[in-house]
């Protein structure tokens, strides 16, 4: 493995500050997500050791699945036991966990404006699906696409990314992991998903009998959400595959 270094570079010292306090709640808190070395902190800038290797695949995704849980009820045993998904958080560290519902809410509305949901009946169907999903025990979100995980040589999984961190129930990062290897590599059949699921499950029940619940519903519940809520991105960072909403899901919610 050979390692470099790489910088990051933000608009703001806000941001940077941001970015810095989630890798240190990652570390402190969700420590099966190994992370590269934070060397340097600058004023709109974060320095890293860079690991070469590959992106995330469809054949990793039951050990990401197992890695997700895992981390997602680390996390919840360490610092979420006590915490709620309606609203925004700041923990003793200072890192601050916007709430689930208020910036996707903001994203729905945007995405109908748009043109990626076809009408306002639409939007309502996936507002109401958005609050039906905020119930719980909290996790968190990082943006679980491909391009944030690399496998080097040897194997060691790494993950990227702590610039968006965000409450979340649990399974709903696993459903945005599977909707991006969809966008990126293409179909993933059913048993594929549901496999992953149960490893997702099986680890996070590990902590608490509470936490391996997710059922196949809840994640298409989340599946539907990413679908519209990644839809801007298709043709850009990779994702090659658009997904097309679930309009059957949709109009049972309308």
């Amino acid at each position: 493995m050979r390692i470099t270094r790489f910088t990051k570079t933000y608009a703001t010292p806000e941001q940077t500050a941001a970015a810095a306090r989630h890798y240190s709640w990652l570390a402190a808190h969700a420590q099966p997500l190994r992370q590269p070395a934070l060397t340097v902190i600058g004023p709109n800038s974060l320095t890293f050791e860079r690991i070469e290797g590959r992106h995330a695949e469809p054949g990793d995704l039951l050990r990401l699945a197992g890695r997700l849980g895992d981390a997602h009820g680390t996390a919840w045993a360490s610092d979420l036991r006590s915490v709620s998904l309606n609203g925004p958080h700041t923990f003793r560290d200072g890192a601050l966990f916007g709430d689930y519902l208020a910036v996707r809410k903001v994203a729905l509305r945007r995405r109908l404006e748009q043109g990626h949901l076809p009408d306002r009946i639409a939007l309502h169907a996936m507002l109401t699906l958005l609050e039906n999903t905020a119930k719980g025990p909290a996790a968190f979100y990082k943006d679980s696409n491909p391009r944030n995980f690399l496998f080097t040589d040897d194997g060691t999984l790494f993950t990227l990314d702590t610039d968006d961190l965000t409450l979340a129930p649990f399974g709903y990062d696993l459903a945005k992991l599977i909707a991006t290897l969809i966008m990126t590599c293409g179909p993933i059949g059913p048993p594929a998903i549901d496999e992953a699921l149960s490893t997702y499950n099986e680890a996070a029940g590990r902590h608490h009998s509470r936490l391996g619940t997710t059922d196949r519903e809840r994640l298409d519940d989340f599946l539907a959400l990413h679908c519209v809520l990644t839809a801007p991105y298709t043709g850009r960072n990779g994702y090659r595959y658009g997904w097309p909403i679930p309009r059957p899901r949709l109009q049972g919610l309308a």
